[in-house]
C-alpha cells in the first residue's frame, strides 16, 4: 500500500538504541492473555514494564464490552530469525523471478528482519480485541495473517473489510494510539512502544530498548 514505511526501511536501521536498562514484565494477570502461541519458558508474555503499563491504559479506555487480548510478546532471536526465514523461503518459492533484494523487503511486510525486530526487544506485542466473555471481536483477519493468505486484508488500513471489522479497528487505534503506542501498518494486530519503529514515527531522537538474550521477569 502507498505510504506505508516498511521496518526493513533503511530509516529505521539508523535509529539510534539507547538502551534504558528497563526490565520485562509478566501481563498475565494484569490484562488478558492468549496462549495460541505460549512457549514453555513462558516468553510470549514478557513485555518491557513501561509497554505493560500503557496496554493496562489503553484496556482501561476502551468502550465497554471491549477488553485487550494479548497474543505474543518477547520473541527469542532465534525464533525471531526462524520466522524470517520461513516466510523469506516461502515467498521465494511462490515468487520465483523477484530479486534477492525484492523478496527481503516483501518479507520484511510480514516479519521483521532480525536487525531491527521489536519483539525480541519486549517492546513490540501482537493483540486483539475480545468481549466480556472473551469472545474475539470480528478484526477482518486473524492475528497473524499474512499479505497473501488475506489479500491484503491484513493491512490496517485495508479498504476490503466488513463494516464490523473496520469499527474494531478503530476502537482499536484509538485506544493504543492513545496510550503512546504506534502501529505496523501492514499488520493491525502489531504495537510497539520504545522500538526503533516507534522512534522513527514518533520522531524521538533515539530507540528506548534494544534486543535481549535473556529475558527474566520483573
Amino acid at each position: 500500500m502507498d505510504g506505508v514505511v516498511l521496518i526493513s526501511d533503511p530509516r529505521v536501521a539508523r535509529v539510534p538504541v539507547e538502551e534504558c536498562g528497563e526490565g520485562l514484565s509478566d501481563v498475565r494477570g494484569r490484562l488478558r492473555v492468549d496462549d495460541r502461541l505460549a512457549d514453555s519458558a513462558g516468553a510470549y508474555a514478557l513485555l518491557r514494564e513501561s509497554l505493560v503499563t500503557r496496554l493496562e491504559a489503553a484496556d482501561a479506555s476502551l468502550p465497554p464490552g471491549y477488553h485487550i487480548v494479548v497474543v505474543e510478546g518477547y520473541r527469542p532471536a532465534a525464533l525471531q530469525r526462524a520466522y524470517f526465514s520461513e516466510y523469506l523461503n516461502d515467498l521465494r518459492a511462490k515468487f520465483p523471478e523477484k530479486s534477492a533484494d525484492e523478496l527481503f523487503v516483501a518479507a520484511s511486510r510480514y516479519v521483521s528482519p532480525i536487525e531491527v525486530a521489536p519483539h525480541t526487544a519486549g517492546a513490540a506485542v501482537d493483540l486483539t480485541l475480545c468481549d466480556d466473555a472473551g469472545v474475539e471481536y470480528d478484526m477482518g483477519t486473524h492475528v497473524n495473517a499474512n499479505p497473501e493468505e488475506s489479500a491484503g486484508a491484513c493491512y490496517t488500513a485495508a479498504p476490503g473489510i466488513s463494516a464490523d471489522a473496520r469499527q474494531n479497528r478503530k476502537v482499536l487505534i484509538a485506544a493504543l494510539e492513545g496510550a503512546g503506542l504506534v502501529n505496523y501498518p501492514t499488520e493491525w494486530w502489531h504495537w510497539s512502544y520504545g522500538d526503533r519503529y516507534w522512534a522513527m514515527v514518533r520522531r524521538a531522537p533515539a530507540a528506548l530498548y534494544g534486543p535481549i538474550e535473556s529475558p527474566r521477569p520483573a
